[in-house]
């Protein structure tokens, strides 16, 4: 370029005429021009290498970069949730399901004036607050927002009727629970998000949930939508299959609501149970929440009282203690208990109350009777290592079941820190802190004849159209059967003769236990505050469920769990035995009836001349009926029932003839006519 500069210039030179002193002028004029061109060459020079240096580092090494800016602001990814699986009970019924619904969206690039479409938004919505005003009018100048999600029809059809440009409408899976309240602790609740929050919703939420899709909205570069599409869809989660039967519930929470308006108490909790496989047929809260409109609920209404709330089980807890002395052979069951004057003195510092003096006791009767006095001596002998170890086998100080992720551990004192005085208040209930869940479990543990269960919730999931079952988990033994047995008889005499007879129900025999125990507040024990409980398992000697009602601080005629748990209790397992159809054990109504008119079958007019009995039961051959003659009706009773014997009884006193006779063989739900008399006192004659 410098060359053909200099050519013209000296084409110039050649042509142009010279004057004095004209050489020198030129040559000076070519040298300054010179100096120019090369430096401008070298300016645009330099301008071009930067050019090209910065498109190479643009073209590569920015490359990934700048391509996904480039992503970003021409598309725009938005995850559409899944559909969830449903939730149904054991029959099939539907808990919880999902339904469409109507979330509003905004595209902030097709609206000229945000302010005035916020003020047409919330006149069409018509309960926007302050905040969301803000909130919302900051969104529609950033891009693609959402407005409101999940809007009832009628809120859909107010903000669609303003036809206002770059507000739009998308379908959402909506969870609904259409029983509303029932079973709400046990299922939880979902946020808009289709994440569950609570309850199974939030334990099962992986499996529920299933696989979220994907929605590209593709923009200009004024950020216009002009193009939307599906790029993956979502699949639906897993149905989860409870064991929870929707009536048994209902009507757990029935019973339940009452029993705690009766009694003017702060809540409850009620669990129906099968002590046999540890599935619950129904968990009942009070208070209790909507879950399909939780953010209207107080917090405290959330909280699952059943496997959260701790409480000191009192008598209840007698169960264990009973079970580690039997158990351990430290006492005999026949042993008795001196309980005057009705108190004992701990460490000379504390004195222990009945709440009435008892005198002296059977083993039995301690907890008949439920003498916290008898409690704690049965308690010093089992000793501190072993009431520990009990304790640990019946499932306390930890979670029981893997279906209540917030489930509460329990609080249990530690072997190496428990004094006498809280081996004493242990013994009877006192200074251990349990869930109603883990009071069902460890009862259940008896009445499954000493070996506890895993309680559960999930019966099957469904998963791909198949059904994969949960099978019942054994999670360890607790104690022997017989030490299981000798229990069972013990707290049928809860029930029969001791602290529990409003829970007796006519036809059938029952084993349960009674628990009242003062609420601590402000680190002492309250005396007006308790909480009242009942457990128990029916019939006793084949346990169909195994129930638990407690109740918080009642305020009504009484307080204790004999009064105010028992009745709850007596509701619920009427209720649940003819839902499953389960006869009496007493005197149950033959299935046909046949008349018989042979001598045999004729009661004696009269039974003075009865041979008196010596021994109240024969040794029988493995597998057929013994001798009942002598026993009382209940002995014979819960003889018969532990042979899996139906029995049909008249009569009054002991029993003096029996059909069929001892020795016959034995047929499973067989029934066993027993005959009851009077038996003559040491001589007298018959006539």
């Amino acid at each position: 370029m410098i060359d053909r500069i200099q050519r013209v210039l000296a084409r110039t030179e050649h042509r142009a005429p010279v004057e004095p002193g004209g050489n020198a002028d030129v040559a000076a004029w070519r040298a300054m021009l010179t100096r120019r061109i090369i430096v401008a060459a070298a300016i645009l020079g330099l301008w071009a290498l930067a050019i090209e240096v910065r498109l190479a580092w643009l073209q590569v090494h920015e490359h990934a970069d700048l391509v996904m800016k480039a992503s970003r602001q021409q598309m725009r990814r938005i995850p559409t949730p899944a559909e969830r699986g449903d939730i149904v009970d054991r029959k099939g019924r539907v808990l919880a399901t999902s339904v469409d619904a109507d979330s509003i969206f905004a595209m902030a690039s097709e609206i000229d004036n945000p302010d005035d479409t916020v003020a047409k938004l919330c006149g069409a919505f018509g309960d926007c607050t302050a905040k969301e005003r803000q909130a919302l009018g900051d969104h529609l100048r950033k891009g693609w927002t959402w407005v409101r999600r999940q809007v009832s029809p009628e809120e859909r059809h107010r903000v669609e009727a303003l036809n206002l440009d770059g507000i739009g409408f998308r379908k959402e899976s909506h969870r609904f629970y259409p029983n509303t309240e029932l079973a709400a602790h046990l299922l939880g609740y979902v946020g808009v998000d289709n994440t569950g929050l609570g309850g199974l919703e939030a334990a099962y939420d992986s499996r529920i949930r299933g696989q979220g899709g994907e929605v590209l909205i593709q923009t200009d570069a004024r950020q216009h939508a002009f193009s939307t599409r599906v790029t993956r869809l979502p699949t639906a989660g897993s149905t989860i299959e409870l064991t929870i039967d929707e009536f048994l519930q209902h009507m757990a929470e029935r019973e339940l609501a009452a029993g705690v308006a009766a009694n003017h108490a702060a809540g409850g909790s009620a669990i129906i149970m099968n002590p046999h496989t540890g599935e619950i047929l129904a968990l009942a809260n009070v208070p209790t929440f909507n879950p399909n409109a939780y953010n209207d609920s107080q917090l405290s209404d959330l909280r699952n009282r059943a496997v959260q709330d701790l409480y000191e089980p009192g008598s209840t807890f007698k169960v264990v203690t009973a079970s580690a002395a039997i158990e351990e052979k430290v006492m005999p069951l026949d042993t008795m208990i001196d309980t005057n004057p009705g108190q004992i003195r701990i460490d000379n510092s504390r004195i222990v109350h009945d709440m009435k003096n008892h005198g002296v006791l059977s083993f039995s009767d301690v907890i008949v009777e439920s003498s916290n006095v008898g409690a704690i001596k049965i308690g010093f002998k089992v000793g501190t290592d072993r009431m520990t170890d009990y304790v640990q086998r019946y499932g306390f100080g930890h979670p029981v079941s893997p279906d209540f992720p917030g489930e509460s551990s329990g609080i249990v004192w530690k072997r190496d820190k428990m004094t006498d005085s809280a081996l004493a208040s242990l013994s009877m209930g006192y200074q251990v802190g349990v869930t109603p869940l883990q009071m069902a479990a460890a009862v259940s543990a008896v009445a499954n004849r000493g070996e506890r269960v895993e309680p559960r919730v999930v019966r099957a999931i469904y998963r791909d159209n198949r059904r994969f079952g949960v099978s019942t988990k054994i999670v360890q033994r607790t104690t022997s059967q017989d030490t299981a047995a000798a229990l069972t008889t013990i707290m049928e005499g809860v029930v029969e003769r001791g602290t529990a007879r409003a829970a007796q129900i006519p036809g059938f025999t029952i084993a349960g236990k009674t628990g009242t125990a003062a609420k601590l507040i402000g680190g002492r024990y309250s005396h007006s505050e308790y909480n009242a409980s009942f457990v128990g398992f029916i019939p006793s000697r084949d346990p169909a469920v195994t129930i638990i009602v407690v109740i918080d601080s009642p305020h009504g005629s009484g307080y204790t769990g004999g009064v105010v748990s028992a009745p709850v209790f007596k509701r619920i397992a009427e209720s649940t035995l003819r839902y499953l159809g389960i006869g009496p054990t007493i005197n149950p109504s033959p299935a046909v009836l046949v008349a018989r008119d042979s001598d045999d079958m004729k009661v004696p007019a009269s039974t003075r001349a009865v041979e008196p009995m010596v021994s109240l039961i024969a040794d029988a051959a493995p597998g057929t009926i013994p001798d009942l003659r002598g026993l009382s009706a209940r002995q014979a009773v819960r003889t018969l029932v532990k042979l899996g014997l139906v029995a049909r009884v008249t009569g009054d006193g002991v029993v003096v003839t029996q059909e069929p006779a001892a020795g016959t063989p034995l047929e499973q739900g067989g029934i066993c006519r027993l005959v009851l008399g009077r038996t003559p006192r040491r001589g007298e004659s018959s006539p």
